[in-house]
This record gives structure tokens, sequence and C-alpha cells, in this order.
């Protein structure tokens, strides 16, 4: 097992920074300083956050308390993300984590498209740790601060119609039909998808639901490796985001696990329409690799969406996956 005093120390040292930076960007460090303690490099996680700490801004200041009988009004308003972390901060305080996320998953589930997905990517993240590590008060922070983050981005997608796909999540992706206009950023382009394959909207069992997820992610991150040219950045959600809800499921009730499968569905389906290039591009890894390898060389280029999305890589562990991972290194601008 990892050590995780310096994830602790880390995430110490992030909460007295906010969720986001110039109105718009998202705090990566929180979710990349996690895989990397998660993939066994905790010396290397205060180097990183030294060549990152110019990309954080201060806790953004508070408004109002955000109580149980009026939150639904501060649901998707950005500048009340202070209120909803200390709303998750008191919550993890007075209720077991566990408790506390299945209250709040299917609330918070219709809205992950907010932030270009990462209030959900940063709440799979602090979960992962602990479900795996265990907790501590820094871990519970940071679901408390991912939560809240999540709460102030809440974006929900409606009257999304469903055309015909394919059997399998590989093929659905291929049949998303891409948005008309692709020159705008992600909530222009959200506001254009319209349509997308129907897969998976058969699904009632939780065990299938679990099933097709993992296909899912699976099948996103291979892709990658051929599309990751329409937007080197962005199309890593269409992998990071459904993984996020994957990691999540087993803290969550059974329940809640076919709604997570179809909004997962729903979110890869859409960045995969908002970013799709032109067409593929044949790609192959150069020469046998192993997976510590590739992670070496994500966190060498220090790009935060390289390293979650080799994170993601290594859930998945097939050969085109690494390859995937690798694209990303060669398509992506290196941190400096």
């Amino acid at each position: 097992m990892p050590n995780t005093g310096a994830l602790d120390e880390a995430l110490e040292r992030l909460h007295a920074s906010g969720p986001e930076r110039l109105g718009r960007l998202s705090n990566h460090a929180p979710m990349a300083v996690e895989a990397l303690t998660t993939r066994g490099h905790d010396h290397a996680v205060h180097r990183w956050l030294d060549l990152y700490e110019s990309k954080l801004e201060s806790f953004p200041a508070r408004r109002e308390p955000v109580t149980e009988a009026g939150w639904r009004a501060a649901l998707g308003d950005p500048g009340r993300a202070a209120d909803w972390i200390d709303h998750f901060t008191r919550e993890t305080a007075e209720h077991p984590w566990r408790e506390l996320l299945a209250r709040w998953w299917p609330r918070l589930l219709p809205g992950i498209y907010g932030g270009s997905t990462h209030p959900l990517i940063r709440v799979g993240h602090a979960v992962r740790t602990l479900n795996e590590q265990g907790e501590t008060a820094p871990r519970l922070a940071e679901l408390a601060h991912g939560l809240g983050y999540w709460a102030a981005r809440h974006r929900p997608v409606t009257g999304l119609v469903p055309v015909p796909g394919a059997v399998d999540a590989a093929g659905a992706l291929d049949a998303v039909p891409p948005v008309a206009d692709p020159s705008g950023g992600f909530p222009a382009r959200l506001a254009q998808v319209a349509r997308i394959p129907g897969w998976a909207a058969d699904t009632t069992d939780s065990d299938q639901a679990l099933a097709r997820l993992a296909e899912l992610v699976r099948a996103a991150t291979h892709r990658y490796a051929t599309h990751g040219h329409g937007n080197a950045t962005m199309l890593v959600h269409a992998a990071t985001a459904p993984n996020a809800i994957l990691r999540a499921l087993p803290a969550l009730p059974r329940s809640l696990w076919v709604p997570s499968l179809h909004a997962a569905w729903t979110a890869s389906a859409a960045v995969t329409a908002m970013y799709a290039p032109d067409g593929p591009m044949p790609y192959r890894a150069p020469g046998r690799i192993t997976a510590e390898e590739v992670f070496d060389r994500a966190l060498a280029h220090g790009d935060e969406h390289v390293i979650k999305f080799a994170d993601t890589a290594l859930d998945v562990g097939s050969e085109q996956a690494l390859a995937a991972a690798l694209r990303a290194i060669e398509l992506s601008e290196p941190m400096t």
C-alpha cells in the first residue's frame, strides 16, 4: 500500500486554494497528487506541486451558508462554491462519508457536465483514496471540497434524443454524431449536443451496469489513441469522467449503479461529440512498455491531464490503453 502521508500533506496544502482559477478553469492539483500517490510516486508530489502552484488561486469568498432547507436554490451557482464546501465540511463531520455520498449522489449526478466534468472526477479520486486507503481528516476534507465544487458547478443536460448506436461501447462511441459547430468552448459545444446513441439504455441490473461501465471506460481509453488529436486535453474526459463514476460505485448502494451507468455514458458520449476529429489516425505504441514506465513518462511530462489519463489507462491495463496514454503524452504540451 502506498505511503499516504505525502497525499495528506499535499491536500492540507491545497485546501487553502479554491476549486478554480480565472473564473472557469479547474484546479487539477488534488486529482493529480492523488494519482501520483496511488501509483507510488509520493516522492514527486511536492516537487510537482511547486511547479503547479502558480495556477492556484485563493479560496473564494463566502456569501451565506447552504442549508438543508434551501440547498436547491444554491445548486449550480458557482459563486456559492465556498458556501457549498463549508456545507459538505460540516456534513462530513456529522455523518459517515459513505452515507453522505449515497444521499447526495442522486442529487448531483444529473449535473456532472458542469466544470467540464472536473468536479465529478475530483470526487472519484477522493472516493478511491477513502475506499482503498482509509479515512483521515485531509481525505474527508477533500471529499467535501469535491462535492462542494460539484454542487456549485452543477449543470444538467436534458432533452437528449437517442439515435441508433451499437451493441458495444466502442461501436456506440463511433456512432456518436459530432456537434455542428465545434468552434466554441465547452459550454457552447455542450449546448449543441442533442442526440446520442441509446447504448446501455436497457440496463436494469446492477452487476450488468458495473460490467458495462468498465467496458465504457476501456472503450473510451482505447479510442483516445486514434482520436485524441481532436482535442488532446478535452477528449481525456471521455474516459476519466466515467472512470470517476466507476471508482465511486463500491462506496454507493447498488440501487444507484444503473443510473450511474446511464449518466456516465451520456457524459462520455457528449464529450466525444463535442471534440470529435474529422477521422481517426492510426497509432501504435513504440515497442513493448510496462505500465510503470508509462506512468513514469506521464510524470516526467507533468501535464495534469496526462497524469490523470495515464492513471485511468493503468486501471484499464491493456496494451492499447497504455498506447493511448503514450499518445496523450505526445499530443500534449508538457508542464514547465
